[in-house]
């Protein structure tokens, strides 16, 4: 059925769906709506399916649709950047999923000094809580907060990070060892891997029972012990630029345990390995991490 399909219908679909109206498909490949409308129709009766709903101002796709334009969208997306690559034409794009905090605490600050070394990329980056879907090849790389999902992946732990009492320096003065903690008020990130009970069993005190502040981002809770709120606790790695301007201290700091665990991992299919594009980002993470722990 391929060879019965011209690419220019397959190209007029995909657009058409990426935009979500004939009229934009027909502006982007400089064409007529009507023309991309026949395009389409071809396709659906090539397929016997229809891959459109139409209604006087706006089309949507179907099922069937939803599911070509998942191939479609990833086969243009690659043919795309094969080009740029092989052309060596304008930015290459390299698509970055990764964790909330990491994002807004380590990555993001850091990102105007990669781009300033490589100005041949081009970065978009997504922040949520779900683990990239690479089936879908909506992401090139994704940095995760815990074990990562799936299979045929390429997995590097980012080290270990220090979790420890992190607050502001006009608290910190109330604090000089672990117990002080048990009248201080205690901010909490809920998807944490390492809470407070862990941390308080480490240092031989049995955990209070914590009814302060909770938030469900560390950027958060890092911004509310800023404000002098409470104690958090957090990585020092996360929490860096406010360690360094003394906006948090570590009140317990060489007073304490802190627990030390590998947070973090960068994971990417295998085959994207072979981009350079993508190995050129790994490589200056782990050499930003490197350039970190040096400093420590």
């Amino acid at each position: 059925m391929l060879s019965s399909i011209p690419i220019s219908a397959i190209r007029a679909f995909e657009a058409a769906a990426r935009t979500g109206s004939f009229s934009g498909a027909a502006d982007e490949l400089h064409l007529t709506p009507s023309a991309v409308s026949h395009a389409i129709r071809k396709l659906e009766s090539t397929m016997s399916t229809t891959l459109f709903e139409r209604s006087a101002r706006s089309v949507r796709l179907t099922p069937a649709g939803e599911n070509l334009m998942r191939h479609a969208g990833a086969a243009f997306d690659n043919l795309r950047r094969g080009i740029e690559e092989v052309a060596g034409r304008g930015p290459q794009l390299l698509r970055v999923h990764c964790a909330p905090s990491f994002a807004a605490q380590w990555l993001a600050p850091r990102l105007t000094k990669f781009l300033a070394a490589e100005p041949q990329l081009e970065v978009r980056l997504a922040a949520n809580t779900e683990y990239a879907r690479f089936t879908n090849d909506d992401f090139d790389l994704d940095i995760v907060y815990g074990l990562p999902r799936g299979e045929g992946l390429e997995v590097i732990p980012l080290g270990e990070e220090t979790v420890t009492p992190l607050c502001a320096p006009e608290l910190a003065r109330k604090i000089r060892k672990p117990k002080d903690l048990l009248n201080q008020v205690l901010i909490r990130s809920d998807v944490k891997r390492v809470q407070w009970h862990q941390w308080f069993t480490a240092n031989g005190l049995e955990a209070p029972a914590i009814h302060g502040m909770r938030f469900d981002r560390s950027f958060l809770a890092i911004a509310m012990a800023c404000g002098g709120v409470g104690v958090t606790l957090e990585s020092t790695r996360l929490a860096e630029r406010e360690i360094a301007s003394r906006r948090l201290v570590a009140p317990l700091a060489s007073r304490c345990v802190d627990v030390r665990y590998v947070g973090h991992h960068l994971v990417f299919p295998r085959a994207g390995r072979q981009r350079r594009a993508l190995q050129t980002f790994v490589d200056w993470v782990m050499l930003e991490l490197s350039a970190e722990g040096g400093k420590g």
